[in-house]
């Protein structure tokens, strides 16, 4: 795990790096992404230092995502994007490369503007009985 002191985020959040602000409260910090997808790529991050989801206690992560609403209108007002993805990425097999947890905000312009999604949906693959076993295996690891 990294230490509060090597993090990027960290130090972004401090004032040691500089970065493009967008929104700032005592729990979140909201600033642009140095490698801009789209116009707007926004990272919105707690200030209190965690790696991943998994680390992220329930106030931190209810303040970052009580913040999404404000930051994402006001995207759409200042740029018009047609849409949004919000994407959050944890461990390196999921693209996940600043060990601070960071959700990316991505308006969308139009379909082919260098960011995509793709994924294979697999619905012959598992019945309504999987389903319900997968569903049943998680259910029952939620404290």
């Amino acid at each position: 795990m990294m230490s509060h002191e090597d993090c990027l985020f960290c130090k972004i959040i401090e004032g040691e790096i500089p970065s493009a602000k967008v929104y700032e409260d005592d729990h979140v910090y909201a600033f642009l992404d140095i490698s801009q997808v789209t116009t707007g790529h926004t990272l919105v991050i707690p200030k209190k230092h965690s790696e991943n989801i998994y680390e992220t206690d329930e106030d931190a992560a209810s303040k970052v995502f009580a913040s999404i609403p404000k930051i994402t209108t006001a995207l759409k007002k200042a740029y018009q994007p047609t849409g949004l993805n919000v994407l959050q990425n944890n461990g390196a097999i999921a693209g996940q490369t600043v060990y601070h947890l960071h959700l990316h905000l991505i308006p969308r312009y139009e379909a082919d503007e260098g960011f995509g999604m793709k994924w294979i949906e697999r619905n012959d693959e598992f019945s309504g009985d999987d389903l319900q076993t997968i569903a049943q295996k998680i259910a029952n690891e939620i404290v």
